[in-house]
């Protein structure tokens, strides 16, 4: 039976979900914010790929501060960068559009900084006996704000004249970050141990045999689908409504059918049913994309949200689980955390960065509906193939070989 979760893992479920309140009021509407000023695929895509890669590069570099330093230091840090992005957007008004890619340099630079503390200090946490419980209750919180923030945000900004709505929101945002900050206080401090390696994931890569090699492009595969996935459906749904409050709504719909699923698969997905339950996860997250071939509309958007909502614990909460299962399966790696941890940010921000690049081929060039559905389909099969490297993880083969990467 799942252990409860101690009283700090708790504390960092309520700063991650705080965290994820404040992006939620927000973030989903950033996208729609710079493109009715632009009308513009191409402005959006430079935006979030700059996020990516400045996000993927500040992991890096802050690894070895969180490796060798007080690591809740930066989470602090992250937090307060998302807070000063929103309000530079605040302070910037219309004129944010000129200045996307230091906006979107910028949010990247915040997330590395809380991402890479909050992984870290989450692996301290928990352990392979609760890992699945924390995660179920992660997504829980995720979901539910995801369900209640954007569709408030998308009712006062439909509610309000002209820009005032999402002046209102990001302020909101901004004051959620200064609480987070506050309550990140109550963690433990967290001082690093050891020397920070920087090749230390080039080393892990091309020693024969590690199974890194194999978790590496899994996770490089979950990154492809997140990194388009993140931003273009909620665009999407704009672009097809032109109505904020439709968002909200769509938000709210998906948020509630994923919190439900959270809360079960969190409750009773077993370490057994982490391989078949992957399976059924990544082919479905797949299949309900094929409405949109009928047509993009509201209606079909929102079989794709709900479906996927409906799906994606199977795949998220094994695919977590056992990267961090890997990460601790012996003192040494366990010691190496940062690296390893590092590693892992590192193929999701190049998966993000393929999607987005695949992104910026085809939408600037060709922007109908067909378009951005068989952008949609081709990225949102990758997650297949990352279950094909995945497999042995799931199935146990590797644990036999748990010093192979030391």
């Amino acid at each position: 039976m799942a252990k409860t979760l101690e009283k700090q893992a708790v504390l960092l479920l309520i700063v991650q979900a705080l965290y994820g309140v404040g992006h939620a009021l927000s973030g989903l509407f950033v996208p729609v914010y710079l493109w009715k000023s632009s009308q513009s695929y191409m402005i959006i895509g430079w935006f979030t790929f700059a996020q990516y890669a400045l996000g993927g590069i500040t992991f890096w570099l802050a690894g070895k501060w969180v490796k060798e330093h007080n690591k809740m230091n930066s989470l602090r840090l992250g937090i307060a960068l998302s807070g000063l992005f929103y309000c530079a957007v605040l302070l910037l008004g219309d004129r944010a559009i000129s200045w996307s890619l230091p906006l979107g340099m910028l949010n990247g630079i915040a997330m590395g900084f809380f991402w890479i503390a909050f992984n870290v200090v989450y692996f301290e946490v928990t352990d392979p006996d609760n890992r699945d419980r924390y995660n179920g209750w992660a997504g829980l919180l995720g979901a539910a704000a995801g369900m209640v923030a954007p569709w408030i945000s998308g009712i006062l900004i439909t509610s309000m004249q002209g820009e005032s709505g999402y002046r209102l929101i990001f302020t909101i945002s901004l004051v959620i970050f200064s609480v987070c900050v506050v309550l990140s206080f109550w963690l433990k401090k967290r001082h690093g141990e050891g020397k920070y390696d920087w090749m230390h994931g080039i080393h892990q890569l091309l020693q024969k045999g590690n199974p890194w090699r194999r978790m590496f492009p899994a996770i490089v595969a979950q990154g492809v689908r997140e990194g388009v996935f993140m931003f273009l459906v909620g665009l999407t749904v704009y672009t097809a409504t032109k109505d904020e409050s439709k968002l909200g709504n769509f938000s709210l719909i998906t948020s509630l059918v994923a919190l439900i699923s959270f809360w079960i698969a969190g409750k009773w997905l077993k370490k057994d049913y982490r391989k078949w339950s992957m399976l059924i996860g990544v082919i479905m997250i797949a299949v309900v994309i094929l409405p949109l071939f009928w047509k993009v509309s509201y209606f079909t958007l929102l079989l794709l949200g709900i479906g996927t909502s409906l799906f994606i614990p199977l795949y998220n909460i094994p695919m977590t689980s056992r990267v961090f299962d890997l990460i601790g399966q012996s003192q040494q790696s366990a010691r190496e955390r940062e690296e390893f941890i590092v590693l892992r940010e590192a193929g999701l921000s190049i998966g993000r960065l393929i999607g987005t690049a695949a992104y910026l081929i085809l939408l600037p060039r060709n922007d109908s509906p067909l378009a951005i559905t068989w952008l949609l389909f081709a990225v949102g099969i990758v997650p297949i193939a990352g279950w094909w490297f995945m497999k042995p993880f799931l199935s146990g083969e590797v644990e036999g070989k748990k010093e192979s990467a030391n």
